[in-house]
């Protein structure tokens, strides 16, 4: 984005305008991809790692809450499934839980190897994402598609730290190449007609595995559904009337969107689709706009430049002013909200008030009453440490 169209975007924000700059071909895939490059950059990992050395807070703080996690122990044993079988709500579950914090492990060791330099941490990783690769075949039942989006957004972030800066080799990478592309790539890059936060999960997975296997035609395709969808998720007043939809999905009157959106017939700026379900799934749908945000940024095009940005901050701030103990008015949901937000909120935050430098005094509230922020043991995880005020 040039400093001139930042400035204006920036400007913009502080009178309270929802303006954006246009960025046209912002969700096209790089000529030449960064690696690392889902999620979190060297730049990033060199600035954490500064900062755990040193002892500075809140990073070392969030280093020391994932050291003490099961998910960073090296005698950790993996549960591959040749098919992992996931229903509404994980049940059955038969490897879904097993196969989601296994690859939640691997990305945790992934970061403790660059932290500390410990090849047996490095070599931890591998094993975890070795012993899926060499089993598994399929994912089915009704929650396959969000199962597989999960699972398939922490497994990049790992292979993507590994690869590009552990020397002590991995010979099974391309296994497990193969593994993303024909296991789940091909689960998720269609996208998915269901609620917001699985198309949002489904494209922030695509994305990820996308940027390891250097794909730029899927980057491109799961690029354009997610813009699509973000729009359809969260509303601005200058949507107009209604929300946007997705194609495909029929949403053609007014009774059919209010239904979609749990009901709600009033329409705000910064509410999302799910904000009347419930928090936590709304949780999931904002952290993966911000995730994939943060991955197109890493590789050279900035979303958070665009309505995109505009929609995160939004929806960040309506949905913190309530976690934070806001009385919801009988408008919103009925005056009744299920809260339980998550530790999802560092990484938008980071983006926009710390790069952008926007005012967003409810989302800062929230973020540095729930620092260190933990793991969803879905696929967030560990983004005080990674995100945290975080310059790079």
């Amino acid at each position: 984005m040039r400093r001139t169209g930042l400035l204006a975007a920036v400007t913009a924000l502080v009178a309270g305008v929802a303006f954006w700059p246009s960025a046209p071909d912002a969700e096209a895939a790089p000529t030449v991809f960064t690696h690392p490059g889902v999620g979190v950059s060297t730049g990033q990992l060199d600035f954490v790692r500064t900062k755990v050395v040193a002892g500075a807070q809140p990073w070392k703080g969030a280093y020391d809450q994932m050291m003490a996690s099961k998910y960073a122990d090296l005698n950790r044993t993996p549960k591959p499934r040749a098919v992992v079988e996931c229903g509404s709500y994980s049940n059955p579950n038969y490897g879904c839980t097993d196969e989601r914090e296994d690859a939640i492990a691997a990305y945790t060791n992934a970061l403790a190897w660059y932290v500390t330099r410990d090849a047996r941490y490095a070599q931890k990783s591998i094993q975890l994402m070795d012993a899926w690769s060499a089993v598994i075949t399929d994912h089915t039942n009704s929650n396959a598609p969000l199962q597989t989006a999960w699972a398939g957004s922490s497994w990049p972030k790992a292979a993507e730290i590994i690869k590009h800066t552990y020397t002590g080799g991995w010979p099974n990478s391309g296994r497990f190449a193969t593994m993303l592309r024909t296991v789940y790539l091909p689960k998720v890059i269609n996208g998915s007609l269901s609620n917001g936060n699985w198309e949002l999960s489904m494209m922030e997975a695509a994305v990820g595995i996308s940027v390891f296997l250097e794909d730029r035609t899927s980057y491109d395709k799961a690029m354009a559904k997610f813009r699509t969808r973000t729009a359809a998720y969260v509303y601005l007043a200058s949507d107009g009337a209604l929300p946007k939809t997705v194609p495909g999905q029929n949403l053609d009157t007014r009774d059919k969107i209010v239904g979609y959106w749990q009901g709600q017939s009033t329409f705000v700026t910064g509410l999302t689709q799910e904000t009347c379900r419930d928090f936590t799934h709304t949780g999931y749908g904002i952290s993966a706009i911000s995730h994939v945000a943060e991955t197109s940024r890493i590789q050279g095009q900035d979303l958070y430049g665009t309505d995109v940005g505009e929609r995160l901050r939004q929806a960040l701030g309506f949905q913190s002013k309530y976690e934070l103990g806001t009385t919801a008015p009988s408008w919103l949901c009925g005056g009744t909200l299920h809260l339980g937000l998550g530790p999802i909120t560092e990484t938008g935050y980071n983006a926009l008030h710390n790069r952008l430098g926007v005012a967003m005094t409810n989302t800062e509230a929230l973020t540095r009453r729930n620092r260190p922020a933990g793991s969803n043991n879905l696929f967030v995880a560990w983004e005080t440490l990674t995100h945290g005020d975080n310059p790079s």
